[in-house]
């Protein structure tokens, strides 16, 4: 069973789906349709709401108008996002997944591009697509390309690159979000070397965030994967760690080294360190939580992992949250600046690029802060608010 409604008000299209095998449930949100297209990734948690899409879908029309550069080739498309009330680790998870992209399949087709996010992987949704009978996940924005064959080409060699035995696309999200955190740490006068850290996941965007952070200087000292916390106050062997997990981000405790030490699931809140990363799940730091927390920032890897009444809280002591939609938008960013050809299939060159990009953006974002004197969130949407018409005036926009 499938029910939609088209509000010209936000969202634009709100649809959920039942899987009539399993009983799990589906959503999809487009929140403003830019060129005729959005844009935004699928997750799979048990337990995503149609609610939870929908404040995605909404950060992803934020992302992308924020990184409108109008000498870009790469023109900002709508915000959309997919969800999937499902374990991932549910053997039948799979066949949920062809079966939801299956029903979605004209969305995909015509008005929504996306690609991997919480529980699942590009490779995953790939073969999932493609069972589906779609031609890419990405599909709907062929149209708007110079040319499409030398587009999905660079694209192709771009997903094939391997960095240290991590692949290019899982990268660059973290390079972006290691960057936030540099970027903030530079503007309050804090040397990066022995900066402590600490991470919640391990998978995609938190493995590759402390592989950054790390080889940057900075001390990895607590990580959290679904079986608990690892921590070590003189640092974690981060390479380690990373060789030694599975698909879905969990350790294998075989590799870790006699100093380190396995803590309960939401040590990592409360680790003696200047930065926590939440990089797993959304509402991982709640108003009950929050009280624990000692460190000076708080950087969103994750998509809305801090809840609003907690972040005003944590303001109210001090302590900084670098917004999500600044944060982990690197990776939608370097998807179309590689489509649309402001950078080539290359790691040197979309590290560069990313470095660049999420520099200028977290450095603008913190001076309206501090100028407004206000929360980097509500700056951050502050610049989005700027910029949305513009794109909408240049381009077309309907929500």
């Amino acid at each position: 069973m499938t029910t939609a409604t088209t509000d010209p008000t936000p969202p634009l299209i709100s649809l959920t789906w039942t899987d009539q095998e399993t009983g799990h449930q589906g959503h999809l949100v487009i929140d403003r349709l830019v060129r005729g297209v959005s844009s935004g990734g699928l997750r799979m948690r048990s337990g995503c709401t149609l609610e939870e899409v929908t404040g995605l879908a909404r950060g992803m029309t934020m992302k992308e108008a924020l990184h409108y550069d109008p000498q870009a080739r790469y023109i900002p498309l709508g915000g959309a996002k997919g969800g999937i009330d499902c374990d991932p680790r549910d053997p039948a998870a799979y066949g949920v997944l062809v079966r939801y992209l299956r029903a979605v399949r004209p969305y995909i087709e015509h008005f929504w591009t996306t690609g991997e996010d919480l529980g699942l992987t590009q490779d995953l949704v790939d073969r999932a697509a493609a069972e589906a009978g779609l031609v890419s996940s990405v599909q709907a924005v062929y149209p708007l390309l110079d040319d499409e064959e030398a587009a999905r080409r660079r694209l192709a060699d771009a997903f094939a690159i391997d960095v240290d035995g991590i692949g290019l696309d899982e990268l660059v999200g973290g390079c972006g979000v290691a960057e936030s955190v540099l970027t903030a740490l530079d503007r309050a006068g804090v040397a990066h070397r022995e900066t402590r850290v600490a991470v919640q996941g391990l998978g995609t965007m938190g493995g590759a965030t402390a592989r950054f952070l790390a080889r940057a200087g900075l001390r990895v000292v607590a990580a959290a994967d679904i079986k608990g916390t690892i921590a070590n106050p003189a640092g974690l062997d981060v390479e380690a760690l990373l060789a030694a997990r599975d698909s879905h981000g969990t350790v294998d405790r075989a590799a870790l080294r006699a100093e380190d030490r396995e803590l309960p699931a939401d040590a990592w809140l409360t680790t003696d360190a200047e930065v926590l990363v939440p990089a797993a799940v959304s509402y991982a730091i709640d108003t009950t939580n929050q009280a624990g927390i000692t460190a000076r920032w708080i950087v969103e890897a994750a998509n809305m992992p801090v809840v609003p009444e907690a972040e005003a809280l944590l303001a109210a002591r001090g302590i900084t949250v670098l917004p999500d939609v600044v944060v982990n938008s690197g990776t939608n960013a370097w998807w179309w600046w590689t489509l649309f050809g402001d950078i080539g299939a290359d790691a040197d060159e979309a590290f560069a690029h990313t470095r660049r990009s999420m520099r200028t953006l977290v450095d603008r974002t913190l001076a309206r802060a501090e100028s407004e004197r206000t929360t980097p969130r509500a700056a951050a949407h502050a610049l989005a608010a700027d910029r949305l018409p513009v794109v909408a005036e240049r381009f077309g926009s309907f929500r």
